[in-house]
Parts: structure tokens; sequence; C-alpha cells
């Protein structure tokens, strides 16, 4: 494990004084982590520094052919005064498994989770207090070869930067309505779609924009195939229950494996819930939803954490779940999550990690 060079800042920023305005991903902290790659040192010279603009050439490969992974936890205060990370392994893996996919050298797992913790701890005071709000953590790797032919970039740099936030959607817990999209799709399996990646991002923003429009929060994407099968939310997986059982889209290699999916799939089997990974139709999701099996809505995600949907819509159905309400397993999610994110419940998992001092 790399030693981490640490420059304070000289001029700190005032921190956010009404934590109930914080919105998400606005403000940013005084430090950031950077460590750069080139074939012949590896990732190297890692350091903290006070948060500032980076200089790349024009020609920088990331701005050419979009060459870049970013992956996005939290950092939580507990009433005792702890910080806590939330299965930092999971994402530290997932960045990776992106890597892989995206052509970036491997981080070692050690060095970016020493960068995630050294970072968090020198901006430890930015970490809001209040219910609902967290210290949004954001790393991402570009690729920086000043070059404009097609290949793998030579040299990268990882990043961390660091935005205290409050709820993802201004909603907060309240019931969002998801817009099923018909037209556009988002990926296909043997594509990038699994991959954390800017790409997956902006290919949805069409359909988002549409969605907004009509006055949906999210789009809920169908495959890109067959145009028929359920995949994800824009930056959410997402969960039925359909006649007493959880159900959710599998891996298929066009789905981000996320953490709080995880998180929730084992929750539910730890509390016996039948748990079903399969694929699902939108034509068997509007059957349950008329004949009312369709009890229970809920997206997850890290920014979201537990999102309850209350309406979908596909083409001109409009599904009303739970008569627009949180379901009882939303809310159960939400809170045991929220609970050990935050120390209010026995992590009996092993799934926080403690940042020491």
């Amino acid at each position: 494990m790399q030693e981490i060079k640490i420059e304070l800042t000289k001029t700190p920023k005032q921190k956010p004084q009404d934590q109930s305005k914080l919105g998400f991903g606005k403000i940013f902290t005084d430090h950031m982590y950077i460590m750069p790659y080139n074939k012949e040192h590896g990732w190297h010279d890692p350091k903290i520094v006070p948060y500032q603009p980076i200089t790349l050439e024009p020609s920088a490969m990331v701005f050419h052919y979009g060459q870049e992974m970013f992956e996005g936890l939290k950092a939580y205060k507990t009433e005792d005064g702890r910080v806590l990370l939330f299965r930092p392994d999971k994402n530290i893996a997932r960045a990776n498994h992106s890597n892989d996919r995206l052509c970036i050298p491997e981080i070692p797992a050690d060095d970016f989770l020493n960068a995630l913790k050294t970072l968090v701890k020198v901006d430890k005071d930015w970490i809001p207090t209040q219910p609902g709000t967290s210290l949004y953590i954001r790393p991402f790797v570009i690729a920086t070869d000043p070059f404009l032919g097609v290949r793998p970039s030579d040299t990268y740099l990882f990043i961390i930067i660091l935005s205290p936030s409050g709820a993802y959607y201004e909603s907060g817990l309240d019931p969002v309505k998801i817009w099923i999209e018909d037209d556009y799709v988002r990926a296909v399996r043997g594509g990038i779609g699994e991959a954390k990646t800017g790409g997956n991002y902006v290919a949805s923003l069409a359909a988002q924009v549409k969605a907004h429009d009509e006055g949906y929060s999210q789009v809920l994407w169908l495959d890109g195939v067959e145009r028929k099968y359920i995949e994800e939310v824009g930056a959410m997986n997402i969960f039925f229950k359909i006649n007493g059982k959880v159900v959710t889209p599998m891996l298929n290699g066009s789905i981000l494996p996320g953490v709080t999916r995880a998180s929730c799939i084992d929750l539910c089997k730890h509390w016996g819930m039948e748990v079903e990974e399969r694929r699902i139709s939108v034509d068997e999701l509007v059957e349950a939803a008329k004949s009312g099996a369709l009890e229970e809505c809920w997206g997850s995600g890290t920014a979201a954490v537990i999102s309850p949907v209350g309406a979908l819509r596909y083409e001109d159905t409009v599904m009303e779940i739970g008569g627009g309400g949180i379901g009882p397993v939303s809310q159960k999610l939400y809170d045991t999550v929220t609970g050990l994110q935050t120390g209010k419940v026995e992590d009996t998992f092993g799934w926080t990690v403690e940042v020491d001092g």
C-alpha cells in the first residue's frame, strides 16, 4: 500500500450552514485525492491536495473516446461521532470490473480503500449529520493521453472528490413516478451496460428529458434487443413485490450490479422472504398490476438508497402501485439500510467500515 502525501488547504471554504438545503452533488469539500498512472510506474505518487481544477490537453483521450470510469458511495457520521463507509469493498470490486471492461488498469484494492478512508478522514468535518444527509464520495478515472488515435490510453488519473449531500430526489422518501421507455434503449448485452461509465448515462438523457416533460422522475429501461424485458432505472436498480415474492431483473451483462441492490437481496433473504432474480417482461408487469398481484415497487441505489415507486407508465397504461404510498418492504429496507449506514442498527453482516480517527 502506497503512502499518501497530504497537502492541506490554506484557504478552507465555509461549510454549509443549512443542511436542509444541501441538494445533491452541488457542494464540494476542501480536498481531493489524485493518483496518476503510466506504463513505467503504474499507479504511483498518490496525493491529497486542495480541491482545484485539473489541467488536461485538448487532445486528452477522455474527451474524444470516453474512456472513463466512475463510482459512487457515501460516508456517514454516527451519533457517537464515528465515521462509517458502507460496503466499500463492493464499490472497489465493481470499479475494477468497470476498469477491466473499459481497458483501464486495475487499481490495487488496498490503495483504493486507503484513498477513500484517508480523504474522508481529512474532510470528516464536512460530513453532514441531519437525517437523510451524507458525504457523497465520487471516485473516477479518466484517460489522459494527448492522442487522437483510437486505442486504450497509456496514462490516466484516478481522482476522488467529496460532496456533502441531501436526498437525491427532492421529494425524499415520497414515492416517485417512473416512465417505462419503449423507444430509446440504454444498453445491450455485450456492450458496456454493466460498467459504471459516463457513456451509459449520456445514452439515457434523451429519454430522461422526455419523461421529465411528462411529469415522471426517472426512466425504467427495457432490454435493447426484444424491447420487452425490464432492466433498470436510470440511477437505480428496480424491485417488485409480486404475490408476496420479491422480484428483480437478473444481472445479464447490461445491468449495473448495484451495491444497494445486493444489500436489498441479502436483507430480504435474511428476513425469510422469497427473492427471484430473473427476467420479467413488461407484459407480466402490466398484467400483475391489473390483477392486483403487483403489491410494491422500489428502486435501489447509492444516491437514493431506497426510492419507493408509486406509479409506472408504459405506453398509455398508468399503473398505480400500493395506492401510491410507501410499501412496508420499501420502508423496512430504507430503515434498515440507512440504520446500518449511520450506526443506528447493529451491523451483524460486517458491511460497515470505520474510518479511523
